[in-house]
């Protein structure tokens, strides 16, 4: 019974203190605030565990092909690489101080992301950051081709990104997939993998 009470007494105060934390206004959500490291802490591992978990189920297919690395290519230039940056291409200036700012994905520390967890947050995006939900407007078969290309984005060098970036769109069109980014005329999405 004892036990029970102190249990009972523990969560009462935790909450409480959570309240006090939040009606509080003790938590500067300025861009230009720096997190608390236990706050940090807390959100960065909320958000990778909550993507490995939900990627889970994704079946990856075959993303060794060059036709879909080059459509991904197109498709990173036009959607992300203003945010992301990439070879040779600084993102647009106010990136940085988006908060979190959004990772260089042409580095090669930006690629501890499974390709089902990439999958995962280019078609969901993340909350309470500047990644939006692709899957609303782009195809499964468009984000398994940024997938395709973001694994072999980092280290690229200049010339290859500018070659890739420039002729996506072309294999991408001849494949009867409307635009650079892989949705049909009437956006309607492809089907999940």
């Amino acid at each position: 019974m004892r036990i029970l009470t102190a249990v009972a007494l523990l969560l009462v105060v935790a909450v409480a203190a959570v309240a006090g934390v939040v009606y509080g206004g003790l938590i500067d959500v300025a861009a230009t605030a720096s997190d608390p490291e236990p706050l940090r802490w807390l959100l960065e591992t909320t958000r990778e565990r909550s993507i490995s978990r939900r990627a889970e189920g994704i079946r990856v297919p075959d993303l060794s092909g060059e036709r879909l690395v080059a459509a991904g290519a197109s498709g990173f230039d036009d959607m992300c690489a203003g945010c992301h940056g990439a070879p040779g291409h600084d993102p647009f200036v106010a990136a940085g101080d988006m908060s979190p700012p959004p990772p260089r994905l042409d580095r090669r520390e930006a690629s501890a992301l499974a390709p089902a967890e990439r999958f995962r947050v280019i078609k969901h995006g993340i909350r309470m950051t500047g990644m939006p939900a692709w899957g609303r407007t782009h195809s499964d078969e468009a984000i398994w081709n940024l997938v395709a290309f973001l694994g072999r984005l980092p280290g690229m060098d200049v010339d290859t990104y500018r070659q890739l970036a420039g002729s996506g769109g072309h294999h991408h069109e001849e494949e009867g997939v409307g635009g650079k980014c892989g949705g049909d005329a009437h956006g309607r999405e492809g089907h999940a993998h």
